[in-house]
């Protein structure tokens, strides 16, 4: 195949993607997808290797093709012309319980088997557990965090399964939005199912193949390259979380990063045990966190496939922090050791290359709920807080922006007060937050909210004991706070995770992280 054409073929497999992410988000019915655009949609082999992806959310892309492969196991050769499985165990290649995942296969021409798969995961603001938005702070089982859904079929020979759907919405506290979102991503999927047909109409079935191999060919080899300009030997780096959110210890994260011939070993043995609160991550958010740093060495002239994953290697010994034993609490693992798990593997690269400070190193995870007094009914708020990134050897770092992994949008103010009884008091950058250096980190975000009504509150944030750290010379960025604003004007200091009750009439505020400042700030 000559190579305009692998690259249209690809470009083609890219815009797929990216046609299902403006399907899912234009018919969504939650704030959290259609505002935030907290959801990733990608194209997979008949294998479950990732073909081509949506620039979307990091954490979801990279353990995507986990999930695709679990759905394959579980089904096996039992696949039919407009099947779709639904899941989301964490266990399973999925990331947290209220990220749920939705597959369909793809047949062409007269296939006995399907020949690509098609998917898309949503992070739903409720799927159940003991708190509004099913992420505690201080969960201690994966029990109490939702309701976990093993690969199954929603969607059997193009009909719904309505005793399935039923299912999981007599478990959420918002099961009209919920069967919004999840009918958005059904006609998602449909989607792309449709295009990768036409596809392969255009080009044939052979010649999708033959692009296939050569695009996961041509990545791996690229892959290759790249990492044969680092230095090769050994780095280490260790970094901390907070807490697991019920015992008030650091959690260590430790790697060392081994590159020889072309290839990398990123071996975790030294990191904390697995722990009793919510800072567990599953493998597959492990796996997504490494192989999104070595993406960002690789650049953007290399395609995101399975191909540029082969070149590296992951050691994560099981029972740790970093690939738990199942029933783990890991609804934090998703959001906030991810972030931590790219500190490290950033940390120890930078003893090698130039790579930026620390960012944030959080998600700033806000979770709001209760009953709107307007309507009477259930409501649950959730989204992320952007803050700093790091500064460069040639750039300041970026003021109030998500980072790492996590690249959602904020919610609008207009359309969280229309829609939540909640009021934003305060949503600025937060000054002189960002390490100093001779290139500055960015700034982080204060953003504040009233409540028009008694809510229940849960945090899982992070960098409020542990500054993002600076490099070669620059300062470390300001650690975040979370206050919580009594009537009388008293000022609560809340810790990084917590799930508590205010009353209507008080204050949220929180006040993200800024990113790590770089070089010496005397050396102007």
């Amino acid at each position: 195949m000559d190579k305009i054409t692998l690259a249209v073929i690809q470009k083609k497999l890219e815009s797929i993607a990216e046609e299902m992410a403006t399907v899912l988000r234009m018919t969504a019915l939650s704030p959290n997808i259609k505002e935030r655009a907290d959801f990733s949609t990608a194209v997979f082999t008949s294998d479950g290797g990732l073909l081509a992806q949506a620039e979307a959310i990091p954490v979801h892309l990279g353990s995507m093709s986990t999930s695709v492969k679990e759905g394959l196991k579980a089904f096996k050769d039992e696949f039919y012309i407009g099947d779709i499985i639904i899941h989301n165990s964490p266990f399973r290649g999925g990331t947290h319980l209220p990220d749920i995942t939705l597959i369909k296969p793809v047949f062409l021409e007269s296939d006995n088997s399907p020949s690509f798969f098609v998917a898309n995961r949503a992070h739903h603001a409720d799927i159940g557990g003991i708190v509004p938005g099913s992420m505690p702070g201080a969960s201690t089982q994966i029990f109490q965090e939702g309701l976990s859904i093993p690969p199954v079929k929603i969607v059997d020979r193009g009909k719904i399964q309505k005793n399935i759907l039923n299912l999981i919405l007599e478990n959420v506290r918002t099961p009209l939005e919920r069967k919004g979102d999840f009918m958005a991503q059904i006609g998602s999927v449909n989607k792309g199912e449709e295009r990768v047909k036409e596809l392969a109409m255009e080009y044939g079935t052979d010649k999708l193949f033959e692009a296939q191999k050569l695009l996961f060919d041509m990545t791996k080899q690229a892959t290759h390259n790249k990492l044969r300009q680092i230095p090769e030997g050994s780095y280490e780096f260790e970094d901390f979380l907070d807490s697991d959110g019920v015992i008030d210890n650091p959690v260590k994260i430790k790697v060392k990063i081994t590159i020889s011939n072309g290839e990398a070993t990123v071996d975790f043995t030294g990191t904390a045990k697995q722990v009793q609160g919510n800072t567990n991550a599953p493998l597959a958010v492990t796996r997504s966190a490494v192989f999104y740093v070595f993406r960002c060495i690789t650049g953007d002239d290399v395609p995101a496939n399975e191909g540029g994953f082969s070149p590296i290697k992951i050691v994560a010994p099981v029972g740790t922090v970093v690939n738990p034993n199942w029933p783990a609490a890991v609804s934090s693992g998703n959001t906030e050791t991810s972030q931590r798990i790219v500190d490290v593997v950033f940390g120890a690269l930078s003893k090698a290359i130039s790579v930026p400070a620390a960012s944030q190193g959080t998600m700033n995870n806000v979770l709001i709920g209760g009953i709107d007094p307007n309507t009477n009914k259930s409501f649950s708020y959730y989204e992320t807080i952007g803050g700093g990134t790091g500064a460069t050897n040639n750039c300041d770092g970026e003021n109030a922006i998500h980072s790492h992994m996590t690249n959602t949008w904020n919610t609008p103010i207009e359309a969280l007060e229309l829609e939540y009884p909640l009021r934003v008091t305060a949503y600025k950058i937060r000054e002189n937050s960002g390490g100093k250096g001779k290139h500055r980190g960015g700034n982080g975000i204060i953003r504040e909210y009233l409540f028009l009504t008694d809510v229940e509150i849960s945090l899982q944030t992070e960098r409020r004991k542990f500054s993002p750290w600076g490099l070669k010379g620059g300062m470390n960025a300001s650690r975040g706070k979370n206050l919580l604003i009594k009537q009388n004007g008293e000022v609560v200091q809340l810790p990084g995770r917590i799930t508590i009750s205010a009353k209507k009439g008080e204050r949220l505020r929180i006040e993200t992280p800024g990113g790590g400042g770089y070089g010496n700030p005397n050396n102007n």
